[in-house]
């Protein structure tokens, strides 16, 4: 199960990468710009939650650059795989206890945690590529078989 989230989080850095590259190629759209500064955010709010270590003060959604994102996206990548080389089997079942932002506490497992930081990502994604679609951007392609697909050939 760990090499599978680790090539989920490979495919969604590869995915931010590519959104806030165009985010930056179209004018930096404000509410493009703000999608994916939430997601990021929200990236680290999710480690942080499952390394049962405090919430960061920031806000949820941060009025960031393309180019702070950009470090972002590199280094939320590089902690979130630090974070799962450390997993064993077993921890994917753990139950995480969390504390919401609106102060709601919450349990759910390390694995179900896992898929919903990457199935956010995804969410957001869509909507900023809906929204640069509408100021006229050509969307690459985003979708995790292609890059699966691409990973195979140059392993190949």
């Amino acid at each position: 199960m760990k090499n599978y989230f680790i090539r989920l989080f490979n495919y969604d850095a590869h995915a931010n990468r590519q959104m806030n590259g165009l985010i930056t190629q179209f004018g930096d759209l404000e509410k493009s710009r703000g999608w994916m500064a939430h997601l990021l955010a929200a990236q680290q709010i999710w480690l942080l939650r499952c390394k049962n270590l405090p919430a960061p003060g920031g806000p949820l959604w941060p009025d960031n650059s393309t180019e702070e994102m950009a470090g972002f996206i590199t280094a939320n990548h590089a902690d979130w795989l630090s974070y799962l080389e450390t997993l064993q089997p077993d921890d994917f079942d753990r139950i995480i206890t969390y504390k919401t932002l609106k102060g709601d506490n919450f349990e759910n497992t390390l694995s179900d945690i896992l898929a919903h930081v990457i199935n956010h990502g995804t969410h957001h994604r869509a909507q900023i590529g809906q929204h640069l679609k509408q100021a006229g951007a050509t969307l690459p392609a985003t979708d995790y078989i292609l890059y699966v697909r691409d990973l195979e050939k140059t392993t190949s």
